[in-house]
């Protein structure tokens, strides 16, 4: 997905009403995100200090005087001597070119930092989004909670007044309808939690979308593990390892630049007092090279070298990390499809028979009740397993730095 440009001018974009799917989430956190600001401060701040390393050092301007109160012929201003003068640093070695070099390289590092901001927030909104979509679901599974135990509540009572069942089992009943609807009004509040957190992503103090569209057990699939490692190198943090590469080059090529010193040179006029006459005054002067920057050199080649172990040791530890992703989102996947397609049409069964054999008197209420909790357990697995993949597919996105499925969370729940 196409980063999008920060924009300070959050109001001028409305406000997301109606259902929500994830590309409006994202699109709306990347164009909104307050974080966001920093980094695009951060490349104006770059590309501030991209001029000023252009910069050639300032000339210098300087007034002496001389042969004055002193003594015998240098009595007084007669003997003076004034000399005006204009001198100018000019580096040599490459010193200017290796200086913008560096501060293009870290011009560059400040965009890919941005990009790599961008993708973080891009993650967390679909980490989100997911935990929005997950606490809808258990709402609506709290709701057929308590539905079905009222219609247990209400099937038991008759029973207790037919006097086919004990008073014991209204009272368990009722116990159990409680349990639910407490359970039901805890689950909607995790769910305007988890709203108001997600739109916060956008800066928003409140959620004003109604629904979060998305079908969790839509599990598109995905590329084999040989090419999502293949796409770590397109990550920003690896890319960003690749500029600083070039960029600690730089920085290594003006270090043995700032060993060779500059060349300042000087002209200016002297007036003599004593005769009213006026001269050209000029001079070359040049440090000499006892300190050829050893130390800084030897800083910079370490700096060079130190970094490329870094992006070794990095690479391997992401591919390692990515693997351990890479199975977890199989094994929720398998979770997902084990009880989609297995358990949940069994457990399904079972209740029905269940129902109807107590409704004959053939099965306890213990054994219905441990019916339906077996089912609504099964389905809350269900749902959890299928929100994992969805989070894990998410990670393994950021991690490779681009999509690995097409359209994952985008279909509208039935």
């Amino acid at each position: 997905m196409q980063l999008l440009p920060f924009t300070l001018a959050a109001d001028a974009t409305p406000e997301l009403t109606g259902d929500l799917s994830l590309a409006q989430a994202i699109d709306a956190a990347l164009r909104r995100n307050p974080a966001l600001a920093v980094s695009s401060y951060e490349l104006k701040a770059a590309d501030a200090r991209v001029a000023q390393a252009k910069a050639r050092p300032n000339p210098e301007a300087s007034l002496q005087l001389e042969n004055f109160a002193g003594s015998g012929a240098t009595r007084g201003v007669e003997a003076l001597e004034t000399t005006l003068a204009l001198s100018q640093v000019i580096e040599l070695g490459g010193k200017r070119a290796y200086r913008v070099n560096a501060a293009n390289f870290n011009r560059e590092l400040s965009g890919i930092d941005r990009q790599a901001q961008q993708m973080d927030v891009l993650a967390e909104v679909t980490r989100r989004f997911i935990a929005v979509v997950l606490a809808q679901q258990a709402v609506t599974l709290a709701d057929r909670a308590t539905a079905l135990t009222d219609q247990t509540h209400a099937a038991i009572k008759a029973r207790v007044e037919a006097a086919r069942s004990p008073q014991a089992e209204q009272s368990r009943a009722a116990i159990a309808r409680t349990r639910a609807r407490i359970e039901q009004q805890q689950a909607a509040s995790a769910l305007q939690s988890a709203r108001r957190a997600l739109a916060a992503l956008w800066g928003a103090r409140s959620a004003s979308f109604t629904v979060a569209t998305a079908d969790l057990f839509a599990l598109p699939e995905v590329q084999p593990f040989e090419t999502l490692s293949a796409r770590l190198q397109n990550n920003p943090d690896f890319l960003r390892f690749a500029t600083e590469e070039r960029l600690r080059e730089a920085e290594f090529r003006l270090a043995q630049a700032r060993s060779k010193p500059d060349l300042n040179v000087s002209l200016g006029v002297r007036r003599f007092e004593s005769t009213s006459d006026a001269a050209l005054v000029a001079g070359v002067s040049m440090a000499l090279p006892l300190n050829r920057n050893q130390g800084g050199i030897r800083e910079a080649e370490v700096r060079r070298e130190q970094l490329r172990v870094q992006s070794q040791t990095a690479l391997l530890q992401a591919e390692a990390t990515l693997f351990g992703l890479y199975q977890e989102m199989l094994s929720a996947r398998m979770r997902v499809t084990t009880l989609r397609d297995d358990a949940l049409p069994q457990a399904e069964a079972a209740l029905t028979q269940t129902q109807y054999g107590y409704e004959r008197g053939r099965f306890s209420y213990l054994e219905l009740t441990s019916a339906q909790q077996e089912l609504l357990s099964l389905q809350s697995a269900a749902i959890d397993a299928a929100a994992d993949y969805h989070r894990l597919v998410a990670e393994i996105e950021r991690l490779t730095g681009e999509p690995i499925t097409n359209d994952y969370l985008e279909a509208p729940l039935p």
